[in-house]
């Protein structure tokens, strides 16, 4: 009997126990949400592709401090690059086709769902501003070439020439061989000590949690006229699902697009993985399509989630990006399968 009361009382203080621990447990995970959400809320944050990201998130940031919103930050970002000169592969300055236009593709998402894109837009200098404006003023998602070009003249923006003297002399004497070949990392140093690489894709979230992204480009030099690769395309070159997190690409968008890039990135993280494993499993979904590529060409990803977690990944060494919140302003250089 002794025995039995001395079982009877150690499985209630066994059980008391039990449930004090799962209590214990349940309050932890409200507080740690509770820090979560505090973080969100007092830390917005943006990242780039590539080093010459941090001008363009410096841009951003100073919207994002002031209680903006991530579409507005992103645009003001995304015009950085669009209007330097140096940058041969974002906006104006950017390297022609191979019959010497320079034709922009660009999109834009926000935290309802929102998108809007331009492709193959020539003699518009701010092809993000375009594709802002195709989401917010119009039901479609996407204009291209004239239909694009018409649709920015007919809404304030101005017609200029985007071929500088440097992109045309250059292409000038490509035309002499006219060999085409979509390099790794173009790595043309501009003044000040960076230099020049490809696509700027930018993912910015709120002090509210509410995210966006943006990518901006000239695309390949000397690519086929009429060429467009995965940056205007929502999924391929930018995706972002305000309940999980954002992600966008840089290098042979051709490759992105086959297999959905950006938009698997953020399905990796919906299934709980961090954004730089999401972007190295994307990265080597590639990676099989493609058996002995080796040095053949370059793709990378960058993704940022709704806790401010961010990574990125690639196939080979030389992807950069930049990384700005409330404590820090850096550039990091990816890892990478090859």
């Amino acid at each position: 009997m002794t025995d039995r009361r001395k079982f009877v009382r150690f499985s209630l203080l066994t059980s008391a126990a039990m449930l004090a621990g799962k209590a214990i447990s349940a309050q932890r995970k409200i507080e740690d949400d509770e820090v979560t959400y505090s973080t969100l809320r007092g830390q917005p944050v943006v990242v780039s592709t590539w080093d010459f990201g941090q001008q363009a998130n410096a841009a951003a940031w100073k919207v994002l401090e002031q209680d903006g919103s991530p579409i507005d930050a992103l645009e003001m970002g995304a015009r950085v690059p669009e209007a330097d000169p140096y940058n041969q592969t974002v906006g104006y300055g950017g390297r022609p086709d191979r019959d010497g236009r320079v034709t922009l593709d660009a999109c834009m998402m926000d935290e309802n769902g929102r998108c809007g894109a331009v492709a193959a837009l020539e003699f518009v200098k701010h092809a993000i501003s375009v594709a802002r404006m195709v989401m917010e003023r119009t039901p479609h998602v996407m204009l291209v070439g004239d239909g694009a070009l018409q649709f920015a003249l007919a809404n304030g923006f101005r017609k200029e020439n985007l071929l500088t003297v440097k992109s045309e002399l250059e292409w000038r004497e490509w035309l002499k061989t006219a060999k085409y070949t979509p390099y790794k990392n173009i790595e043309n140093k501009m003044p000040g000590g960076q230099y020049n690489h490809d696509t700027i894709g930018m993912l910015a979230m709120d002090n509210r949690g509410n995210m966006g992204g943006a990518c901006t480009t000239s695309g390949m030099a000397y690519k086929l006229h009429g060429r467009v690769g995965d940056s205007p395309i929502i999924g391929a070159g930018l995706y972002v699902d305000n309940e999980v997190g954002g992600a966008t690409s840089s290098g042979v968008g051709e490759e992105v697009i086959r297999i959905v890039g950006s938009h698997l990135v953020v399905e990796y993280m919906r299934m709980g993985y961090t954004p730089e494993v999401a972007c190295k499993k994307a990265v080597q979904r590639i990676a099989k399509r493609n058996p002995g590529m080796k040095d053949d060409f370059q793709v990378g990803f960058l993704a940022l989630n709704k806790h401010g977690e961010y990574g990125a990944f690639a196939l080979q060494k030389g992807f950069s990006y930049a990384i700005k919140n409330g404590r820090e302003d850096t550039v990091y250089n990816a890892n990478h399968l090859f």
